[in-house]
């Protein structure tokens, strides 16, 4: 038997929440109902899309690459149904995006896809930089929109956002690592870990701030810019990182295991949206695509 849309749902649902309950309490159903899609699931694809241990579930390799398939899957039907309902696709134009580094390959890569799809007619132009320089631009009407982290917007009274996504820190540890099995995390337990530091953003800003108010200094092992360099030292045991769920992936390019735990406390999380200038007349291309990331944002929903 063939897949279905809903089992889709469900699937990408407990991947993103990482337990059955967490996933059925999003989607409003019971738990059995999700249990028993994933399973027909699985058996339809022939392969464990899930790794299941009692707190929850960890995704699997297999699981991982098909749930890029499956979230192409949903947008596309998204843009199928978009279609029927007389939205007019815009025949030329253009279009100026901004983002930041953080986002760039994990919310915009998508989104972009799906729009050049949907107005294949429009030139689409975008640059990678700082959020503070970002603003400069949309505020000097250089940029139309940018797809960036908004919890540390500066100038609110210039700019207008809306969230697309809110991300919660998290760590990442090896395989094996003596927090892996802990049943509570507490930010003194990282305290002496050395630390892989992300510095893109606002995440080295944050991880200080966490780790100082306990009094303890971040033990910063490396610092990169680079999230897929985090990922290889902290699978080969060099370190953990405090990042944002948006960014977790469970696999480093060599094929090592990274294991991403909760820790108790009150943590920081990362909002990444659109901002674009207030009061501006935003030309019908922009307004698209502000259309299309609300829907993409409903789906996923």
């Amino acid at each position: 038997m063939a897949f279905t849309i809903r089992q889709l749902q469900f699937f990408i649902a407990v991947a993103e929440q990482g337990t059955v309950s967490g996933a059925a309490q999003n989607l409003s159903i019971s738990q059995s109902s999700v249990t028993e899609a994933i399973k027909e699931l699985e058996s339809d694809l022939g392969v464990e899309l899930f790794e299941r241990h009692p707190r929850g579930l960890n995704i699997t390799h297999k699981g991982h690459q098909f749930l890029r398939h499956a979230t192409k899957i949903l947008a596309d039907v998204s843009d199928a149904r978009r279609a029927f309902f007389g939205e007019q696709v815009v025949a030329g134009g253009r279009l100026q995006l901004g983002v930041t580094s953080l986002v760039a390959g994990y919310v915009l890569s998508d989104l972009l896809a799906r729009y050049r799809r949907a107005y294949p007619g429009v030139e689409v132009s975008a640059i990678e930089d700082n959020g503070d320089y970002l603003e400069h631009l949309l505020i000097g009407g250089k940029l139309d929109i940018a797809v960036m982290v908004t919890s540390n917007l500066r100038d609110r009274t210039a700019l207008q956002s809306e969230i697309l996504e809110v991300s919660a820190y998290r760590l990442w540890v090896p395989l094996g690592h003596k927090l892996a099995g802990a049943d509570i995390i507490g930010v003194s337990d990282i305290a002496s870990e050395p630390l892989i530091m992300l510095t893109v953003d606002e995440i080295e800003e944050n991880t200080g701030k966490l780790l100082a108010a306990i009094g303890a200094k971040p033990h910063v092992a490396f610092r990169t810019r680079s999230v897929e360099a985090v990922r290889s030292l902290v699978a080969t045991g060099a370190g953990v990182a405090l990042l944002p769920d948006l960014v977790y992936r469970p696999w480093s390019l060599e094929g090592d295991r990274i294991e991403s735990r909760d820790i108790s406390g009150s943590l920081p999380v990362v909002q990444v949206g659109m901002v674009w200038r207030r009061g501006s007349g935003l030309p019908q291309a922009a307004r698209d695509f502000i259309g299309l990331a609300q829907s993409q944002r409903m789906v996923r929903r």
